[in-house]
């Protein structure tokens, strides 16, 4: 028997398809050739911030990719797997994405446990993916050494936007697709306990309101 949940999920599916497969609505219809999306919206995993209903997107509009904290690994060309890399690299090479959006957000659990607990879990997967941002987790504490473990959460997770912005130049691809002049890296961060959103300044490395009208 289907939960309550699994029920209302399925409830949504038929809204959806009445809504975007209507004889009438040429999206899907459209979108059957192929996709073409022209931003690459790399995102957290957190059920609060989908990015797709954060922007009122419609299908075809964002390829996402969505992991804990939202982050980028620095380019490497050993190991074995690398989602997020491949990712990066099917957009940026085969659908030619015009923008990188780095999305963070407030109240992240990965970041917490990482400003929580120096070293990871032996073992953990959670633990050893939150050392990517190991470097924002230094600054912010050999910045704020006074502040409260709310106030180092929120820096730590401004602070692995940008580092996660220097990650993403450290792939030949988009190296060569920023050069070429058809690609920019864009942080953002989502304070869901606000509303607001903020825009990263890559010159100053400071993050910046938008006023939204």
């Amino acid at each position: 028997m289907q939960s309550k949940e699994i029920r209302r999920l399925l409830a949504g599916f038929r809204r959806f398809r009445t809504r975007y497969f209507d004889p009438d609505s040429s999206i899907y219809r459209r979108l059957q050739g192929g996709q073409t999306p022209k931003t690459l919206m790399i995102a957290c995993s957190d059920s609060r911030v989908d990015p797709a209903i954060l922007a009122d997107a419609s299908p075809g509009e964002m390829f996402v990719v969505r992991n804990v904290a939202n982050l980028v690994p620095p380019f490497e060309s050993g190991g074995t797997y690398h989602g997020v890399s491949a990712a990066i690299e099917f957009a940026v090479v085969n659908l030619r994405v015009e923008n990188i959006v780095i999305l963070g957000h407030r109240q992240c659990g990965g970041i917490r446990s990482l400003m929580q607990n120096e070293n990871p879990v032996q073992g953990s997967f959670v633990g050893q993916w939150m050392q990517i941002a190991a470097p924002a987790r230094e600054k912010v504490l050999r910045d704020n050494d006074a502040a409260d473990e709310d106030v180092l959460c929120r820096q730590c997770e401004l602070e692995s936007i940008a580092i996660s912005i220097d990650n993403l130049r450290t792939f030949p691809f988009v190296q060569t697709a920023i050069a070429e002049g058809r690609l920019s890296l864009h942080g953002a961060y989502f304070d869901l306990e606000s509303g607001e959103l903020y825009e990263f300044d890559h010159d100053s490395r400071v993050f910046n309101s938008l006023h939204i009208e």
